[in-house]
């Protein structure tokens, strides 16, 4: 029955990806269907029935984010490039949808994101996809001597809400200094602790590796560093935006069984690719759990 159950999973799981993959294609029932290897009768039930919305909704979704992305992080991308790619026909087919969504239009969003309803609107797919959760071993977890990196640091501190504007303004200062990430490592290090009882107690640092002088340009910079030594390193591939599964993986299961303890610095993470750069299922990040 497990290997039968991980079967159906693994082709659902391909499907996500597909879909993920071929974006900008006509993502039709048959097609999905043969990814699966399900009969095409059943297929929409049966996608319904994995992931709580129909393939028509997942789909519509999925490109509505990645739009949303693009209006919020890429700025060379037009917002008519934007609508086609999303599957409109013309941009105000696509500016009354998403007003509809999200209650603002493309280039207000663009301008100033109201980042709250645009959470609770992606719910249902985020909800999806944490049904192929990734289960976790202890083969994924590697223990790794890092150095120390000097890092710039922007505070995000509130509401988690929120810290999409927070990521904004820090890719735009880091544009401006010049620190790419193909150069320039990022890190998120979350301060104690990942889910507080108040929203007003959330705290990330937003980091980006340089040894140079810092400029802040207006931001509230400051130079710190990410101490080097052991750690217990897990890579996460695909739907990179929620990390506290991995986290509670290695709190909850493997550090009572490792004979390891924790140090005294907090739990972090370096994203290594980006979406909307890459499809969703292709990011990947390494959860890093500092130890002694």
């Amino acid at each position: 029955m497990t290997a039968a159950l991980q079967n159906y999973h693994a082709r659902m799981q391909r499907v996500l990806d597909h879909i993920d993959r071929h974006l900008d294609d006509d993502l039709d029932l048959d097609r999905l269907s043969s990814v699966a290897a399900f009969s095409k009768f059943h297929f929409h039930r049966q996608f319904a029935a994995a992931f709580g919305l129909s393939v028509h909704r997942y789909i519509q979704l999925a490109r509505m984010k990645r739009a949303s992305y693009r209006l919020a992080y890429v700025d060379a991308q037009s917002i008519t490039e934007i609508a086609m790619d999303a599957g409109y026909d013309a941009p105000d087919a696509f500016a009354r949808a998403f007003r509809q969504r999200f209650g603002q239009s493309p280039s207000s969003f663009r301008k100033s994101p109201d980042w709250e309803p645009w959470l609770a609107a992606f719910g249902p797919l985020d909800n999806a996809r944490s049904k192929l959760m990734k289960i976790f071993t202890a083969d994924d977890v590697t223990i790794r001597d890092v150095p120390t990196t000097k890092v710039a640091i922007m505070e995000h501190r509130g509401d988690p809400a929120t810290l999409g504007a927070t990521i904004q303004r820090f890719i735009a200062w880091r544009k401006g200094a010049g620190l790419h990430p193909r150069t320039n490592p990022t890190f998120n290090v979350w301060r104690p602790g990942r889910n507080p009882a108040s929203t007003a107690d959330y705290s990330t640092d937003l980091c980006v590796g340089t040894d140079q002088p810092i400029e802040a340009n207006g931001e509230e910079i400051k130079a710190g560093e990410i101490p080097g030594g052991r750690c217990a390193v897990l890579r996460i591939v695909g739907y990179t935006d929620n990390l506290e599964p991995a986290a509670l993986y290695l709190y909850r299961d493997w550090l009572p069984t490792s004979g390891e303890e924790a140090r005294d610095f907090p739990i972090y993470c370096q994203r290594l690719s980006f979406f909307p750069e890459v499809p969703e299922h292709e990011t990947v990040a390494e959860l890093f759990l500092p130890l002694k």
